[in-house]
């Protein structure tokens, strides 16, 4: 399932090849996003990726997001089983990432 919107008017590409994205983590997704722009003025882009590789034994499920902002993007990934957790854990990471840039 592979979609592209305009939310809040950054242009949002969500990636997932054979999976279904649920609207319960599609918010999730929104959400995500609006709390990060809060550690950047300017976003051009999110693209967002999602792996299930079930015939791996650990960790089969992967985020990854990257931010499109000036200068050099901002990328996070994780694996796990959990898509919450997983998205969680990506936005902390992207949130460390924004903050360093901004100093």
């Amino acid at each position: 399932m592979n979609y592209t919107e305009n939310f809040e008017g950054i242009k949002l590409d969500v990636q997932a090849v054979d999976i279904t994205i649920s609207d319960n983590l599609q918010q999730s997704i929104r959400d995500t996003i609006s709390r990060l722009k809060r550690h950047t003025s300017d976003v051009n882009y999110v693209d967002v990726y999602f792996t299930d590789k079930s015939e791996k034994s650990t960790n089969p499920k992967t985020v990854g997001m990257k931010f499109g902002i000036p200068g050099n993007d901002a990328f996070a990934s994780d694996s796990g089983d959990n898509w919450m957790e997983l998205l969680k854990n990506v936005e902390e990471k992207l949130r460390s990432q924004l903050v360093k840039l901004k100093r």
